[in-house]
């Protein structure tokens, strides 16, 4: 049966939930006792949408394992199975893969990262019954992590992103799951929330939007929020803590480096710069490749340029600087105009952008030499560079892994197909769904939005939107990625269903009175326009 697969808040299979009901229902108005087989197929046809969207997804993610052996592998894999370039990302995902690699191969990687995907989907979809929405437009939250392609690519992909997405989802379900946050619920999503920072950098900004939703939603403000943070920062120290005793370094990872994208934007011609530096501004043909070219090429300006011995580091600085100083704005709207790429009408490649192809389905096994290659009987060759434009080290990958590159065409062009013909969340959906979460949110600013089931379902929105914001704006301030853009659909979509249903609940009849969720005892009101429980 689904998890919080109690019914709708004010449905009536909610109310028949009462003291004195028979124990022969329970709140989803189900038979609550006989064979597991039964319940499920009751559950299954009372949640009859989702449970049809979640065989698509299942049966999308066994083509995508049954199109690519053992796995699709990227650059960024090396760093995780091999150590390569080391210090650059955090480690705890490569715990996660030797763990697995002991049992499987991987093949069993992705196997387990398509599960979370689907898990993901129905966490979210308790998360939103919990808190109100109506069970079909709960399930059109869920769609797109189940049916997006760009979704489906990356769990078949060895890498951090999908463990990453499903920590979110964690937390975000930790902290809403019931309407009271409490001491404990904080620490616990705390402790998820600062945990995703060892899987991605990025998990270190999770702690604001949570804060903001503990200080908004939790009666003992100051206390929770403090337990919260505590939390949040013990697995970021434990992780800094073993860092230092084995490197030297306290660090999650290097600090994320932003001159590509300070260098795309600069204005080099109006720039004042010392004699030393103006050599590596680059000019508009080198800035027209892109922040990521800029930052990571051996060709450009910034590592091509000739400089005196032991400088560049020193002078690449000062670029930034300059750039920071002198032209904010163009920087600002350089970050600006990336962000808005979100919500484009189509994905097509763009100049300066990294490819989208990384992340499309392709009808041969995707290779990116020197990192990654095929060699004779479709082996597998990596290239591992442990310092930045290092020598490459070749290599067969590990037999233990999964043995040569196989690709099932006729199904890896129907998925190619599927994803470049609209298997994806459009651009114009989310933008419209980043619209009604930030207006669902700001209910919160009005006298009916903070009353009853409008609370419940403002303060969800709140949490979701700010979410998104943190997750989707932040790493556009290095550079874009339709990487990065990925957990969309576990935040933004969610953070709009979500706005759609605090807006509509204000022309209920019932909105304001207090609703007894599911699965938790009757409450009784709270001064502080909370609940309490009995």
């Amino acid at each position: 049966m689904l998890p919080g697969a109690a019914g709708t808040p004010g449905t009536p299979s909610a109310q028949a939930a009462q003291p004195g009901a028979t124990g022969a229902t329970s709140a989803t108005g189900t038979a609550a006792g006989g064979p597991w087989p039964v319940r499920a197929a009751l559950a299954a046809r009372r949640h009859w949408l989702v449970a049809i969207l979640l065989a698509a997804g299942l049966v999308l993610r066994v083509l995508a394992l049954a199109a690519y052996h053992p796995a699709l592998i990227y650059v960024d894999t090396l760093k995780y199975l091999y150590g390569a370039s080391p210090g650059s990302e955090p480690l705890a995902y490569t715990a996660v893969l030797r763990l697995i690699l002991l049992a499987g191969d991987l093949g069993t990687v992705a196997a387990i990262q398509h599960l979370l995907g689907l898990a993901m989907a129905i966490v979210l979809y308790a998360v939103l019954l919990r808190r109100g929405v109506a069970r079909w437009l709960a399930a059109l939250a869920v769609a797109p992590v189940l049916l997006d392609a760009y979704q489906l690519q990356m769990e078949q992909t060895i890498m951090a992103d999908v463990w990453f997405e499903a920590m979110i989802v964690a937390g975000l379900a930790v902290l809403l799951w019931r309407p009271v946050v409490t001491g404990p619920i904080a620490a616990a999503a705390g402790l998820i929330f600062g945990s995703s920072a060892t899987v991605k950098q990025l998990g270190q900004l999770l702690v604001l939007p949570a804060v903001l939703y503990v200080l908004v939603a939790a009666r003992r403000r100051a206390l929770t929020t403090v337990l919260l943070v505590a939390a949040f920062v013990l697995p970021i120290l434990v992780y800094s803590s073993v860092s230092y005793a084995r490197t030297g370094h306290f660090w999650l990872a290097h600090r994320q480096p932003s001159i590509g994208r300070l260098a795309a934007a600069a204005d080099c011609a109006a720039l004042k710069l010392p004699a030393p530096v103006r050599p590596l501004c680059p000019t508009p043909a080198e800035q027209a490749l892109g922040p990521d070219w800029l930052e990571h090429s051996g060709h450009s300006p910034l590592y091509a340029t000739p400089v005196a011995p032991g400088t560049r580091g020193r002078l690449i600085s000062a670029l930034g600087s300059a750039i920071r100083r002198q032209q904010p704005a163009r920087v600002a709207v350089s970050i600006l105009q990336d962000s808005a790429r979100l919500f484009a009408v189509t994905r097509e490649p763009s100049r300066g952008v990294v490819p989208i192809s990384r992340w499309q389905f392709q009808t041969s096994y995707p290779t990116y030499p020197p990192w990654v290659s095929l060699g004779r009987g479709n082996v597998i060759v990596v290239g591992v560079q442990h310092r930045v434009f290092a020598r490459f080290r070749f290599q067969t990958l590990n037999p233990s892994y999964g043995g040569s590159a196989q690709v099932d065409r006729p199904i890896a062009a129907f998925l190619r197909s599927y994803q470049l013909g609209g298997g994806y969340t459009r651009g114009p959906l989310l933008a419209l769904f980043c619209l009604t979460g930030l207006a669902g949110s700001l209910l919160l600013l009005t006298r009916r939005g903070r009353e009853g089931r409008s609370r419940q379902l403002a303060l969800a929105c709140l949490l979701f939107t700010s979410t998104a914001v943190v997750v989707l704006f932040a790493p556009d301030v290095y550079e874009f990625s339709w990487r990065y853009q990925l957990p969309a659909v576990i935040t933004l979509v969610p953070a709009g269903v979500l706005g759609i249903s605090a807006l509509l609940s204000l022309g209920h009849p019932q909105a304001g009175a207090r609703k007894h969720l599911p699965g938790r005892p009757r409450a009784r009101p709270h001064p502080g326009g909370d609940t309490a429980d009995e």
